[in-house]
Order: structure tokens, then sequence, then C-alpha cells
């Protein structure tokens, strides 16, 4: 039932000069937000956090609210709540939410393939995404290319499983969109074998920054590592499972994929699901035996909507966000996102359990979770120093990080051909030598638009003059390299609050 009093806008978001000077201090703080999160009712949350299995029918999206308290919106992930490897403008929103909603929203891997027994099975929402028969394909466009690409529909030109778009009423080109992460948790395992498990999957693949750098043999290669962890969080690291090399995948259309060369494929770890082609890997059970990996969860790819192209693929970020693949992005953090289209659009997807700056084989530990947000819409006419904000910009309790890319805005830095020159910019491929791939890497541009943006930060919401904003980045912050695999390279730039000793942060 809906509430019949709704908190305003205003009443959930201070001004936001006090709030920045408060941020996520109070209700917002981690664990303030988790005590004001368990007020409001989360039945989905609790029964995933047991470990228990998922709902035998797939949820449709819906509202959750109490008296007095701002809509609350379920988003479950399946492939009616999904679009995969893409942003479009044209695409209808799943819900409409107000300034100040919450929205409880799933996230699923794009890559359950690489161990659908632990990734997949018995999880209705993930079969249903993942459906591919000789005669369907539930979720058939999986990329922003084209439809007859000889790979598959969409080409694998994007790979990642979007849930939304979620619009924002009222929110128009000029405004930004703040998305408050207040938790996150693991899906658990819906097979009954692996009962309060959670699965993720690394694989060292073709788009890694390493894959024509090998030392041994064979050369190249692609390796899959499947790792676990605890579904219910008692235990906060994965360890591995086991490993295997990647083999030649035949999809239920006759499609040989030889390299992992589009989303979705199904690897034959002993029984595939009916139609896959078989060809069965050798696995390794003998990895990793003394490496745990501390759990680091967060979104790799949360973003707004591009209004530059029609369709446009999920893998190189920009300015409206995206695949940042910055595991800063996580729990008792805010995203800010500078609205390109009427309504925002804000989806998310590519979650991870864990990851490394760089990521530098191509992939995290890629993983299905579950976000729970606060989202909040700063209007034009009200942005304090947020009013030059026009890029993806991260704030936590202690901490401002600014992320820069090689190409800010690359759909129009690159011409109309943006979408594939992105790649070839990064190029790393079998005929360049060592020195060749340091000419074409683009690093140092990335690099470049981090250290520009964290200067225009400083003169404009700190009004500090251009010396005093050099001595402050040349002394106070600290950069590192995001990501070296989406085509766009990310540099970020991190500058810990406490410098301004005489300012409320």
């Amino acid at each position: 039932m809906e509430s019949d009093k709704k908190q305003t806008p205003d009443e959930l978001a201070p001004p936001t000069n006090e709030r920045r000077r408060n941020f996520l201090k109070g209700a917002a703080a981690i664990g303030g937000a988790a005590a004001a999160v368990s007020t409001l009712g989360f039945p989905h949350i609790a029964s995933a956090q047991q470990g228990e299995l998922v709902p035998s029918k797939v949820p449709m999206p819906g509202k959750i609210s109490e008296p007095g308290k701002a809509n609350h919106w379920y988003i479950p992930a399946s492939d009616k709540t999904v679009h995969w490897g893409y942003f479009s403008k044209h695409l209808k929103p799943i819900v409409e939410i107000e300034s100040g909603d919450f929205v409880t929203i799933e996230c699923v891997t794009h890559q359950a393939g690489d161990d659908f027994e632990r990734l997949g099975k018995g999880d209705p929402g993930i079969e249903s995404i993942y459906y591919w028969t000789k005669t369907q394909k539930n979720v058939n466009r999986r990329g922003a290319g084209p439809m007859d690409a000889p790979n598959g529909a969409g080409g694998g030109q994007g790979v990642h499983v979007m849930t939304g778009p979620i619009a924002v009423r009222g929110a128009e080109p000029g405004d930004i969109v703040e998305v408050r992460i207040l938790d996150m948790y693991p899906r658990p395992c819906a097979n009954p074998k692996y009962k309060g498990k959670s699965f993720g999957t690394n694989i060292a693949a073709w788009w890694g920054y390493q894959y024509h750098d090998m030392l041994t043999g064979p050369k190249p290669r692609e390796t899959v590592t499947i790792f676990e962890y605890d579904a219910r969080g008692d235990n906060y690291y994965a360890r591995a499972v086991h490993s295997y090399r990647w083999k030649p995948v035949t999809d239920p259309f006759g499609v040989v994929h030889k390299i992992y060369d589009y989303p979705g494929l199904i690897a034959d770890l002993g029984d595939p699901p009916a139609g896959w082609g078989r060809n069965k890997v050798d696995l390794n059970t003998n990895v990793l035996r003394n490496v745990r990996i501390p759990l680091r969860p967060h979104f790799g790819n949360l973003a707004l909507t591009p209004r530059e192209a029609d369709i446009v693929n999920s893998i190189p970020p920009d300015y409206i966000g995206g695949n940042i693949d910055d595991w800063r992005i996580t729990k008792g953090a805010s995203m800010f996102y500078p609205v390109s289209v009427d309504g925002a659009l804000i989806s998310a997807g590519d979650t991870h359990a864990a990851m490394g700056d760089s990521e530098l084989d191509g992939t995290a530990i890629e993983s299905s979770w579950t976000g729970v947000w606060q989202v909040i819409l700063h209007k034009q006419n009200k942005l304090g120093m947020l009013g030059e904000v026009k890029w993806p910009l991260l704030e936590t309790r202690d901490e401002w990080v600014v992320h820069g890319f090689s190409y800010p805005n690359y759909l129009i830095d690159l011409g109309p051909n943006a979408q594939s020159e992105v790649f070839k910019k990064a190029e790393t491929g079998p005929d360049l030598t060592l020195q060749d791939m340091l000419k074409t890497t683009s690093i140092d541009l990335a690099m470049r638009d981090a250290w520009r943006k964290m200067r225009q930060f400083l003169m404009t919401a700190h009004k500090l003059s251009e010396d005093e904003a050099i001595a402050v980045i040349s002394l106070a912050v600290d950069f590192g390299i995001t990501q070296v695999v989406d085509g766009n390279f990310g540099v970020h730039a991190t500058l810990k609050k406490d410098v301004f000793v005489g300012e409320a942060v």
C-alpha cells in the first residue's frame, strides 16, 4: 500500500552546501544508513542475506512503502527488466521515481556462463536472461552492433547485463543526479548443492592488457577462474574453486566462438544446458590454494544515459559514468552524474566482488549483487558547489574522487565512428611490439583529464586560485589507474577532505 504522506525532496536532502559539509553523516552514514534502511523493510534483502533460494517465480518491479516514508522501489533482474550490452535514450523506463526515493535493484553478471551450475542454475531471473535454445533467445540483442553480426545479434559490442533504465521525474539536461549507495549484498546461489554460497568469475581474456604479453605458453590464451564466497557475508573474502583454459563454444544457433567474443556464452564444465555444443574444458582444482581475495563489492557499471547516439556500447565509460570500474563505487559512497536526457535514465550492472585498480586481465570477480540506493535530483538552479561538475564525481565520508578518461566524451571527441575508434586508440594487438603498445595506449590522456577535472573542482567548489589548486594537487592528491581494459582508459584522482582544516566537511 502506498503511503498517504510522502517526504518531499527538500525534506530528504538538506540544502546543497549544508549537505556537503555533513555528507554521509547521520542517516546517510555507513552505520546510520544501514539503520535507516532497516526501518524501510526489505524482505528480499532478508532472504538473500540468509542464503535462501530466490523465489520460484521472478517478481515484477514494484513499490514498497510505509507510512511517512519515501517511496521504495524494488527492481528485480529478469529478461523483462534488463538491456544487454548497450545504453539507449529510446528504452522505455522500468519505473519512474521521484527525488528522494529508495531503490533496491538486482544486478546480474554477464559472465554467469563461465560456470552456469554455480552462477545461474536454478535462479529464475538469471535463467530467464540467459535462456537461449535453437528456437528462442530471450535477450536477443547483446551489444550496440548490428543485429546480423556474425557472432550474434548486437555483435558483443558491449557486454554488460544492465538492469533498468530508471527514470527520475523532473530530471533535465543541466541537472545532476546523485545516487547514494546505502548497501550491497551478494546474490546467493540458487542451486541447492551450494546453498549459502555465492560465486563469481574472473577471465584473463583477449581484451585484457596482458593478453599479448605472456611469458609462458600457450600464447595467447584465455583462462577462467571461479571463486566462491559466503552469501551471508560472514567471511569477507573469496577463494578459488577451480580454473580452466577457454575452449571454443558452439552456441545454440550453431556459431562457433573460438574466443570469448560474445556475452552469455556457456562453457561446458560437464553439463551444459540443452542446445549448447559440448566441448568439455579441463578443470584445474589445484589453483590459488594459499590465496584469499578480500572482497570489495562495487558497481562496475552505473550510469545515466547519453544523448549523443541512439544506441551506445556499454563498455567505454564517459561523462555520464558507465563502465568506470572503480571499486570505490560501493556502500557508503555517493556518485554524482550530469543529466544528459530527460528523466536521466539510470541503469546498473557489472557488479563485482573484488577488483584491483587497473582490472588488468580484463575482468574483476564478475558476480551478481543487489544494491540499495537513495536517488536525489539536484536541479540546475540549486547546484551550489556542484555547479561545474559535468563528469562523474564520487564522494565518501572522507574523500572526493574525480574520474578522468582518455576521451572525456568519446562519442563527440572521436567523431562519427567513435564507438569503434575508441578501441583502436587503446589497441594492443598481436602484431604490436611492447614499444608500439606504449605509444598507442592512452593512459597519459586519462591522467591529463583527471588533473584538469581536479583543478576545476578545487577552483570552483573550493574557490582556490589556479596556482593554489596546482599546489594542492601536487602535494595532496593521489592519482591511480582505474582501468586499462575498457577502450576509454581511466585515471582517478583522490583528495582527502581533511586537507581543508578550516572547513567543516
